[in-house]
């Protein structure tokens, strides 16, 4: 370990050399979640009143509670759980290896990968539009991983920034709440991948934040509240998870959680915990460009998905 007075740059947690089996294992984690998406979607979609009819599903929207319940004894559900459970192990071991900048944008291999999986599944033919938008997620996230790798540095937590990261999370629990009790009935599927993308953004940046604690042996207080709101923040994300399953396909739930999470995550791994201090300004401007890329595919993708533009004939 490297100490000096006001020097961020340390040594904590495993070398730059372990980064490639970091990105190995985030790549199997992307996979993960990516069958344990469309065994849950599947699962949410076949639930009571989502019958089908001329080829579209009447009923999707919100989950009750006695709804999300009753998938705790779906065998289908449960399969994608488990698979989902592995992936958070796989990504875990990821974010113990390597800066969260560079390991997190990898989940959006999830979403070409879901994106065949539920065409396969619905039979449903993808349209030029759903293919550009994957194309645009795909490459922009990319993209930002390739320029992460080259400059991302693990860094000193100190309490200051576990408090920084805190305080943003609890704003953004607070601003949850204003929209649940105002327009939470009438949310519709973006909004609820929108809300699960920034939780588990979080939810990624909590566990970066109590690995690197560990490793600078300083699990105390701050670091037990961080695995408390992280905990709270996957529980949370998780409801937002089977309500957006329920009111459109999965490969835009994964779209959602594999472009919003990374941007949120990163977006507080460069901000608040400083893990691009080495990134010159071309560098910068090219996160920016890449993201913004990623976003334009995930709102494009909410657009002309042939599952969210179907429209039931009338009769």
């Amino acid at each position: 370990m490297v100490f000096g007075s006001g020097v961020d740059l340390v040594a904590y947690g495993p070398g730059v050399d372990l980064r490639i089996l970091a990105i190995l294992l985030a790549v199997l984690a992307a996979v993960a979640l990516a069958f344990g998406a469309q065994f849950q979607n599947d699962a949410v979609s076949a639930g009571p009143n989502r019958k089908r009819t001329n080829g579209t599903e009447k009923g999707r929207g919100s989950l009750s509670v006695k709804q999300i319940a009753s998938l705790l004894l779906k065998p289908r559900w449960l399969s994608g759980t488990a698979f989902m459970v592995v992936g958070i192990g796989l990504q875990l071991g990821a974010l113990s290896l390597a800066p969260l900048i560079v390991v997190q944008p990898i989940g959006a291999i999830a979403l070409v990968i879901t994106s065949l999986l539920n065409a396969r599944v619905t039979k449903t033919r993808l349209n030029k539009g759903t293919i550009l938008a994957v194309a645009l997620c795909s490459v922009g996230i990319a993209a930002f991983v390739a320029m992460a790798s080259g400059v991302a540095n693990e860094t000193v937590l100190n309490d200051d920034r576990l408090r920084e990261v805190l305080t943003v999370l609890a704003v953004i629990l607070a601003i949850f709440i204003v929209l649940f009790f105002t327009i939470g009935k009438h949310a519709k599927a973006l909004t609820y991948v929108i809300g699960a993308g920034v939780l588990y953004g979080f939810v990624a940046t909590l566990a970066k934040v109590v690995i690197q604690r560990i490793y600078q042996a300083e699990f105390e207080w701050l670091t037990i509240l961080c695995l408390v709101a992280l905990i709270g923040a996957v529980a949370l994300g998780s409801w937002f998870v089977q309500n957006a399953y329920a009111s459109g396909p999965p490969d835009l739930v994964i779209a959602g959680l594999t472009v919003i999470d990374p941007l949120v995550a990163v977006s507080i791994g460069i901000v608040i915990l400083g893990e691009a201090t080495a990134a010159s300004l071309p560098v910068m401007i090219g996160f920016g460009l890449s993201a913004i890329l990623a976003v334009i595919g995930v709102y494009l993708l909410s657009k002309v998905h042939p599952e969210l533009t179907h429209k039931p004939h009338k009769g």
